[in-house]
């Protein structure tokens, strides 16, 4: 699990990220970030719908799932940023190396590691 200094307090930064963040995608997973020069330490939120998954046990479990695969790469963060998951479908038959080399390619993607 992630410590709570790496996560978001309040909806007004996360809406922010969420309106104005880079984007990128793929079948399972969303992710959008922002650079954020302001703080000293980068900050995450994992936000999983009802609609994906409706008993809370599944979602906190899912939650959890992403949090651990991000504080695993969180050293190779190049700067500090503002990232918000979107989980839109489920991940339970995804084994943590799957995630991670999802999360790894999206990452990427957005250029917050290399």
């Amino acid at each position: 699990m992630i410590s709570q200094q790496y996560r978001f307090h309040g909806h007004a930064s996360v809406r922010y990220v969420l309106n104005k963040g880079k984007q990128a995608r793929s079948k399972e997973l969303s992710l959008k970030c922002v650079s954020n020069q302001r703080r000293r330490k980068s900050r995450m939120a994992v936000v999983v719908s009802k609609k994906v998954l409706k008993r809370a046990v599944d979602r906190n479990r899912t939650r959890r799932r992403i949090y651990e695969q991000l504080r695993l790469r969180l050293a190779k963060f190049r700067q500090v940023v503002d990232l918000v998951v979107i989980v839109y479908q489920p991940i339970d038959q995804l084994s943590p190396n799957q995630l991670g080399e999802q999360l790894d390619k999206l990452l990427v993607k957005l250029d917050v590691i290399s």
